[in-house]
């Protein structure tokens, strides 16, 4: 199950959202939290109200529409921060000129998502992410092959 939350035309540039946004992407909910806490960023409260709302949202659901939801067990499956927008600005330039500028808008978007455990052992799997598995043997067997390869000699006498 997902929980989502977005925040439309927030006054921050993409890019810089993004920066934020890569600091949680695969924590725990907790985890992230904290971490948006103690990040000295302007947007990092703006996410940190978002997270808090995705959360809010899937305890809702756990709560009012009797959906089976741990909250403790939730993560961040994916922070994204697309463009909105853009204003455009003009500022006043030397001898009588105007030099254009453009301020960014961003939507930023975040989805939770439960971690469940796979047949009561210790190690957590992520629900609907199985089939991101190993690297295939025969990638490992051509790089091993590629290693053990005798490589070319290079041309050791002067030219004529």
């Amino acid at each position: 199950m997902e929980f989502r939350a977005e925040a439309r035309y927030m006054r921050v540039s993409p890019q810089k959202a993004r920066l934020v946004l890569d600091l949680i992407r695969g924590r725990k909910a907790e985890e992230a939290r904290n971490t948006l806490a103690f990040t000295k960023k302007r947007v990092a409260a703006t996410v940190a109200k978002l997270l808090q709302s995705a959360l809010d949202n899937a305890n809702y659901l756990s709560s009012e529409k009797g959906i089976d939801v741990d909250i403790d067990n939730l993560y961040v499956k994916t922070a994204v921060a697309n463009d909105g927008p853009r204003m455009k600005r003009i500022r006043p330039a030397p001898m009588g000129r105007a030099y254009r500028y453009v301020r960014r808008i961003a939507h930023i978007e975040l989805v939770l998502a439960e971690r469940h455990r796979k047949n009561g052992e210790g190690t957590a799997t992520v629900v609907g992410e199985e089939h991101v598995a190993k690297a295939p043997a025969r990638t490992k067997a051509k790089a091993r092959a590629k290693k053990a390869a005798p490589a070319k000699k290079k041309f050791a006498g002067t030219r004529k």
